[in-house]
C-alpha cells in the first residue's frame, strides 16, 4: 500500500471513530475520557515495547509513529474504549466477553486483512499471543474506570 492512501486510510479510520463520539453523550464522553487516555497512553509504551521486539512490523517507509500504531490508538483504540464502557460497566463479564470479542475479531481476521493490504504483519508473536497482548489491557482499563468511579463517589 503506498503511503498516499495508508495516510488516507488512516485518517479515515480516526475521523470516523471520531464522528461517533457525539452520539455517546456528554455525561458518558466525561465519565470515561479519562480512562480511555490513560489506557491509550499505557497502550503507547506497550507498543513501543512490542515494536522495539519486532512482534509486528508495519509496512511502511519511513516507519514513523504518525502512520504506525498512532491511528489505531487515537482512533478506534481510544473512542472504542468509551463505547465499550458506555454500554459494560458495571457489569464486568459483558464488559470481559465484549473485549474478547472484539479483539478477537481484530487479532484474527483483520489482522490477516492488514498483512493482505501491507500495513502491518505479526513478526516474532502469533495470533494468540496477540490476542493476549490486546486482551489484558481490557482488565486494566476496568480497573481504572472503577478507581476513577470511586474516587468521584467519595467527593
Amino acid at each position: 500500500m503506498s503511503l498516499k492512501s495508508q495516510w488516507i486510510l488512516n485518517g479515515a479510520m480516526i475521523i470516523f471513530s471520531w464522528l461517533t463520539v457525539p452520539f455517546l453523550g456528554k455525561r458518558n464522553i466525561k465519565r470515561f475520557f479519562l480512562a480511555s487516555i490513560l489506557i491509550v497512553i499505557f497502550e503507547s509504551i506497550s507498543a513501543y515495547r512490542g515494536k522495539k521486539r519486532k512482534w509486528w512490523i508495519f509496512y511502511n517507509k519511513p516507519h514513523s509513529f504518525l502512520t504506525g500504531e498512532f491511528p489505531f490508538n487515537i482512533g478506534p483504540f481510544l473512542v472504542g474504549s468509551m463505547w465499550i464502557l458506555k454500554f459494560t460497566f458495571g457489569k464486568f463479564k459483558r464488559f470481559i466477553l465484549v473485549n474478547a470479542i472484539i479483539d478477537g475479531f481484530f487479532t484474527f481476521p483483520l489482522m490477516i486483512v492488514f498483512k493482505k493490504l501491507k500495513i502491518v504483519k505479526l513478526h516474532r508473536i502469533n495470533h494468540l499471543q496477540f490476542f493476549l497482548y490486546i486482551f489484558y489491557k481490557s482488565f486494566i482499563l476496568y480497573g481504572i474506570q472503577y478507581i476513577i468511579d470511586l474516587k468521584r463517589k467519595l467527593t
